[in-house]
């Protein structure tokens, strides 16, 4: 059975906006890996949109960008969405009922399948189905911005924490 993860880099004041937070190398490797080593995403309409960005090549890419890319591309992903009419490569659309397709999804894969943006975030902890949580704190306060937990914080349980780089510590919360 497949665990089910929301993690996002976010400032210390709780927003998540990946302009002013920005990736070190050492963070960006992270990254790397951790997507490597999913079993699938599920994101929401907007993230998805934002993270197409990683579907073509662009000649500016480094060695870390281009390996990114390709595990990124690997990967499978579902798209909530009811205004999408389509995806991309390896992509799935779900325009149904979202808790129906993620309990499948965590009976039928292996590993991890990690969550991206914080409103689907939201609709996945009210329905009980978020088994862990990862704050990628930034040394940044920003004041504005999407919060990293779009409604009310669900009652958490400290797991673990993590030095990712020299600036980024991981906070790993459980449902309490």
């Amino acid at each position: 059975m497949a665990k089910l993860v929301f993690g996002m880099n976010q400032s210390l004041d709780g927003y998540v906006d990946h302009d002013q937070m920005k990736t070190s190398p050492a963070l960006f490797d992270h990254w790397i890996r951790h997507v490597r080593d999913l079993a699938g995403s599920v994101y929401g309409r907007r993230m998805y949109e934002t993270m197409r960005y990683w579907d073509e090549d662009r000649p500016e890419w480094g060695t870390a960008q281009r390996d990114f890319a390709a595990a990124w591309r690997r990967q499978p992903k579902w798209v909530v969405s009811r205004s999408l009419r389509s995806v991309g490569p390896n992509a799935t659309l779900v325009e149904g009922d979202l808790e129906r397709v993620v309990r499948g999804l965590k009976a039928q894969l292996l590993g991890e399948i990690t969550v991206s943006g914080p409103d689907l975030a939201r609709s996945l902890t009210d329905l009980g189905l978020i088994d862990e949580y990862r704050l990628y704190l930034h040394p940044v306060v920003l004041g504005y911005g999407k919060p990293f937990f779009a409604g009310p914080r669900p009652p958490l349980r400290l797991v673990s924490t993590d030095r990712v780089d020299e600036d980024v510590i991981r906070l790993t919360y459980v449902p309490a």
